[in-house]
């Protein structure tokens, strides 16, 4: 087993989910439920699920698309996604 990509992997997941919506749901339903205990496999378990689908994908796209391609169409959604937001914010700038 790789345990260094193992830890860059945690501590990259574990970082950029502290704040996320999943956690301030969980907190919410944590609250006022019951059973917190229930709660935290209910979204643990969702948490896993959703790493092992994008994990499968990723795999599966990796094997289908060069390495190269697949920087460029990550590089192209991102502008797009830049240039929604700025054309939103000039929208509401407008306005």
């Amino acid at each position: 087993m790789n345990w260094h990509l193992l830890g860059i992997s945690f501590i990259t997941v574990f970082l950029s989910e502290l704040g996320d919506k999943s956690q301030l749901a969980a907190i919410a339903l944590s609250g006022r439920s019951q059973s917190p205990r229930i709660v935290f496999l209910g979204t643990a378990g969702a948490l896993l699920l959703t790493s092992l689908l994008g994990s499968l994908a990723g795999g599966s796209v990796a094997d289908l698309l060069p390495a190269r391609t697949m920087k460029a169409i990550a590089a192209v959604g991102f502008g797009i996604l830049a240039l929604r937001l700025f054309m939103s914010e000039t929208r509401r700038d407008a306005e």
